[in-house]
């Protein structure tokens, strides 16, 4: 058949029945495309043959790739004509031309072509032109090639007509039957005048309409070599063994030149050649040695032909053209292919073929193709069935004509076939060719033997009703289901599978799953009656026949209950914060329990189970009803920051389940505890000498509170005692410090009232006094001590600082410079009586027990917060403290002991004093804490370290041992430098 490419779909080709002289029409003779459907198909009942969808491109066939004769190129096509019943089989091949038409165009090498053309040449010489390339064949093919007028030249015009005044085309027709366009000089060419020359050439085919392409066409114009390159050969021809390795050197092109100098240099290059030539082959363009660059497979490419050009390197440069034929040899690398494929109604799918097993004997059941891909003696293959089968291979065709490199066959039965003898039959087919060594390869084929099949699975019962307890072990097994079947072999095998009830569109996937083969139901998941109590699914048994037969019933699955649900707390940790000073028996929290289970199962008991170090034993109570936790105690955050116990829960089932769950209890902080001051004590002094500088460190006021945070945090402050503001005190670290300097009227004792301050809400305080005695030298310890102890009994809103008879002293020394010129020893026994009448008169004004003042001296001096202390003007810091001139003294016996009783009396004379830093001493007294009393009177304590006072003193009040307030009524006389109004 012949048949023009690129056509529609559905162009009728021809009749084959009408061609074999086949009657048609009854439908007991049909006909089968057994190869060649990509592009052709055929009526099965008419045997008509027409083209598919598929478009054909002859240029793209890959049969076609290397053909130059348009009536070589064809598709190979196979019908198979059937018997009734496939009774009969006749195999036909037959072959479609395919005809060339006129849908390519013609195009040259390069759109612009460059053509050196020396000067002087005579008229009429000739220049080989590149030619172009057109993939049509025949008169489809290049007709003709046209030169148009030079740009710029009457007008533009581009018509044949148009011809230039210097050059003219002349085609001419090769021996192979190529049309090669030769330039030819008609004129004088002068390069001094112009040097080039800029053309287009035009190309046409033989079509109908035609296809033409054009290109420009530069001519430049050089010095004259007037030798061209000549090939001792016009066709080099040489064979090349097919996957020779890159680099094999396949033959030398050689051409001469009589020029000398550099227009007789002679590179080659490749001139006509496809792609798949640059590709494959290496052309030196030096010595002109031809060479493998990639493998080259005869299969895929058996000849190459292509033109080399030698070039000389004159300007221009004069070249000559030579074919080279190269033809692959073939090697036996190949191993024979063996394709198995259906023939008829046969099924085949997957290398598997399924025959019934009362098939006829000698029934074809497959067809076998055999091919080498290699030719001459590596393509002839042998082909065979292996083994001991009921089946063998006859050739499909008897025709002579049949390529030894492709061979067809059929396998047939050569037995009866016995399902229940054999059910499967592995066919073995090992074909082996006839190179050198030889190569063999091989293709099974299953033959599976199909049994009849006509009894669907049986159940016993249509409906199975199973009881199941909930809280399973995933995997357990349910109930097994049993189905039978008649059948035999595979038609009576039986695969059971589950689907979703037609009661119930659930699928039971999810939950329960069969065993295909043993019919065994088991449950993949944890039932859980809470959740649900009923599960219904069918069971369907699908025997293993051709076509399957099944059958179904329907199980019921009731889950039965368990007390399978423990009691369960919202939270695994419950966390309360409860205020100390809580009144016993209160409220501290509550916690939340629940169980999904119902009746007894459900019924919760709630307790308290200690922590680990059973610190809620005792302390705590639950209620049972509402899970709120009691407190049988009032806490105390100083005693114990925080509880932890567990409560534990347990329901009524059998056997019970409990939970437990832990209680973290913080008691937070109330400011209940005022500030104590550990140092210095009130009975204790400092020597300050009056030489100190400013910023000189006095002392440093120590204070805890057992409280924490805010109700911690402390302040200090100077309420009292500090009349000349020599004294500043630090807010907060109690460091008191020397602000102003000292005169001589600051000399004597110095009585601090300093109040500590906590930050809680309301406020806790605490008074403490700090005595600095201002002297060069402490020369009689008794008197200071029987100063501080005085001052004990003075009330604090009187300030003790300094000597008040300071100015009055220096009035009594003037009088007495101005008379002592005259009578000396008069004035000074005048003095001495003056000055001891003077002290004993002011000692009768001192505190008398007993005596109710307007105010109570032991309430302390409102302190004005708004007052800070003044700040350096020039900013600076104050000196390092002076630690080492500063002691603190507490009084002692004369013989070094402290006075242990209250009931011991001061003496007059001085004692040796103890001497400590100030950065130690006992700790003083929470005074705020007992300024409670309602007595009218001062309340006092004598401490055991003081001297003791008068009789008529008398302690009114209990207070711990620091804190001490001691009054002295009595006149003593006391030998100091300076006297004060206490003194």
């Amino acid at each position: 058949y012949r048949l023009a490419e690129e056509g529609p779909a559905d162009i009728r080709i021809g009749n084959v029945a009408s061609d074999l002289g086949i009657v048609t029409g009854s439908g007991e003779v049909t006909f089968s495309l057994e190869s060649g459907s990509d592009y052709l198909k055929i009526d099965n009942m008419t045997g008509e043959l027409s083209t598919t969808e598929r478009r054909i491109d002859r240029e793209k066939l890959p049969q076609c790739q290397m053909i130059f004769d348009e009536n070589e190129c064809f598709l190979d096509f196979e019908v198979s004509v059937i018997g009734p019943s496939q009774s009969w089989v006749d195999l036909f091949e037959g072959r479609v031309i395919i005809l060339d038409i006129n849908d390519n165009t013609p195009t040259f090498p390069s759109p612009v072509l460059t053509l050196t053309v020396e000067e002087n040449r005579p008229v009429g010489t000739l220049y080989l032109l590149p030619t172009a390339t057109d993939r049509d064949f025949g008169r489809n093919g290049i007709e003709r090639y046209e030169l148009l007028q030079e740009p710029g030249g009457d007008g533009g015009r581009r018509d044949a007509a148009a011809r230039s005044s210097v050059f003219e085309l002349q085609v001419a027709d090769t021996l192979d039957g190529e049309k090669q366009p030769q330039l030819i000089v008609k004129g004088a060419l002068d390069r001094e005048q112009r040097d080039s020359y800029e053309l287009s050439l035009r190309v046409r085919d033989g079509g109908d309409p035609a296809r033409s392409s054009q290109a420009i066409l530069r001519v430049l114009i050089t010095d004259v070599n007037d030798n061209s390159p000549r090939f001792e050969k016009s066709v080099y021809e040489a064979d090349l063994a097919e996957n020779s390795s890159p680099g094999t050197p396949i033959l030398q092109l050689r051409a001469t030149d009589l020029d000398v100098g550099v227009n007789g240099q002679i590179e080659y290059v490749f001139g006509a050649a496809t792609e798949s030539v640059r590709r494959l082959l290496r052309l030196d363009e030096t010595s002109g040695w031809l060479s493998v660059l990639h493998r080259i497979d005869r299969e895929e490419v058996n000849q190459l032909r292509f033109t080399v050009m030698a070039r000389d390197r004159g300007q221009p440069p004069k070249t000559d053209k030579a074919t080279v034929v190269l033809n692959i040899r073939d090697e036996n690398d190949n191993v024979p292919s063996i394709d198995i494929r259906k023939i008829g109604r046969i099924p085949l799918r997957d290398g598997v073929a399924s025959v019934a097993e009362d098939v006829l004997v000698d029934t074809p059941i497959a067809l076998v193709q055999v091919s080498d891909r290699d030719q001459g003696e590596n393509g002839v293959v042998t082909c065979t069935v292996v083994g001991d089968v009921p089946f063998q291979l006859k050739p499909a065709s008897e025709g002579e004509g049949e390529p030894q490199n492709k061979r067809k066959y059929f396998l047939h039965t050569s037995a009866p076939l016995d399902y229940e003898a054999v059910r499967d039959y592995n066919v073995v087919i090992v074909a082996v060719d006839s190179g050198s060594p030889s190569l063999s390869s091989n293709n099974s084929l299953l033959v599976r033997v199909g049994d009849t099949n006509d009894n669907p699975p049986v159940f016993s019962q249509a409906v199975l009703e199973v009881s199941f307890p909930e809280n399973n072990l995933p995997g357990e097994r349910v109930a097994t289901v049993v189905a039978t079947d008649a059948d035999s072999g595979k038609n009576a095998e039986i695969t059971y599978s589950l689907e979703a009830s037609p009661l119930s569109s659930e699928a039971p996937g999810g939950i329960f799953s069969i065993d295909p083969d043993s019919g065994d139901v088991s449950v993949q998941a944890v039932l859980d009656r809470e959740q649900r109590d009923t599960y219904e699914f069918q069971v369907t048994a699908r025997d293993k026949g051709v076509p399957s037969l099944q059958g179904s019933t329907t199980v019921v699955v009731r889950v039965a209950d368990r007390n399978d649900n423990e009691p369960r707390f919202m939270q695994d940790v419950f966390t309360f914060y409860v205020k100390e000073n809580l009144q016993p028996n209160s409220p501290v929290g509550m916690v939340t329990v629940m169980d999904f289970d119902k009746g007894r199962n459900a019924e919760l008991s709630l307790s308290i189970q200690p922590g680990d170090h059973d610190q809620a034993a005792g302390i705590f109570s639950i209620e049972n009803d509402t899970g709120t936790i009691f407190s049988t105690v009032s806490f105390d955050r100083e005693q114990q920051t925080s509880y932890t116990f567990k409560v534990k829960a347990v329901d009524g089932g059998e056997p019970p389940h409990s939970a437990t769950a832990t209680v973290s209890l913080f008691v937070m902080d109330e400011n209940d505890n005022a500030p104590t001051v550990t140092f210095p004590s009130n009975s204790s002094y400092t020597v300050l000498p009056p030489s100190s500088n400013m910023r000189t460190v006095v002392a440093t006021v120590v204070a805890t509170d057992a409280d924490t945070g805010l109700n911690a945090d402390l302040n200090y402050s100077i309420i009292g005692g500090n009349p000349f503001k020599l004294f500043e005190i630090d807010p907060a670290s109690g460091v008191v410090s020397l602000v102003g300097k000292l005169a001589p009227k600051h000399y004597g004792l110095h009585r601090l009232v300093v109040q500590v301050n906590d930050s809680g809400q309301p406020p806790q305080s605490t008074t403490a006094l700090l005595h600095v005695f201002v002297n060069e030298s402490l020369s009689n310890a008794t008197v200071v001590e029987s100063q501080v102890a005085r001052s004990l009994h003075t009330p604090l809103a009187q300030d003790i600082a300094g000597d008040p008879s300071y100015e009055l002293s220096k009035q009594r020394l003037s009088i007495v410079i101005g008379v002592v010129a005259g009578i000396m020893t008069v004035i000074l026994l005048i003095l001495v009586v003056v000055m001891a009448r003077y002290c004993r008169s002011k000692g009768k004004h001192g505190y008398e027990a007993g005596k109710k003042d307007h105010e109570d001296f032991f309430t302390p001096q409102q302190h004005d917060k708004a007052k800070k202390p003044k700040k350096d003007k020039k900013g600076k810091k104050g000196k390092q403290p002076l630690y080492s001139s500063i002691v603190t003294v507490e009084a002692s016996k004369p013989n070094g002991q402290r006075y242990d009783s209250v009931n011991e009396k001061l003496s007059d004379s001085p004692g040796m004093g103890r001497y400590r830093s100030v950065n130690g001493g006992p700790g003083s007294p929470d005074l705020a804490r007992h300024y409670k009393s309602s007595s009218p009177l001062p309340t006092v304590q004598l401490h055991p370290q003081s001297p003791t006072a008068g009789k008529k003193h008398q302690a009114v009040q209990d207070l711990p041992p620091a804190n001490t307030f001691v009054g002295a009524g009595d006149n003593i006389s006391i030998g100091s430098d300076h006297c004060s109004e206490y003194s």
